[in-house]
């Protein structure tokens, strides 16, 4: 499978996978980020039942707070 992941071209091992299976496999562990898949946000709840398709476009952003 090809994606795009963060505006850079990424290849997986598998034809389908959830959100959170992407997550996982590129150690995405920081627990405050916003997650869109071709352009459409997706909660945190749905991570696990958001299939990522061949082509998808994927944007993995973390939220950061400071002073």
């Amino acid at each position: 499978m090809k994606i795009i992941l963060n505006n850079r071209n990424e290849e997986f091992n598998a034809e389908i996978l959830t959100v959170q299976q992407l997550l996982e496999l590129k150690k995405f562990s920081f627990r405050m980020r916003t997650v869109k898949v071709n352009g459409r946000f997706i909660p945190s709840s749905e991570y696990e039942n958001t299939f990522i398709n061949d082509g998808d476009n994927l944007q993995v952003i973390y939220l950061m707070s400071g002073g």
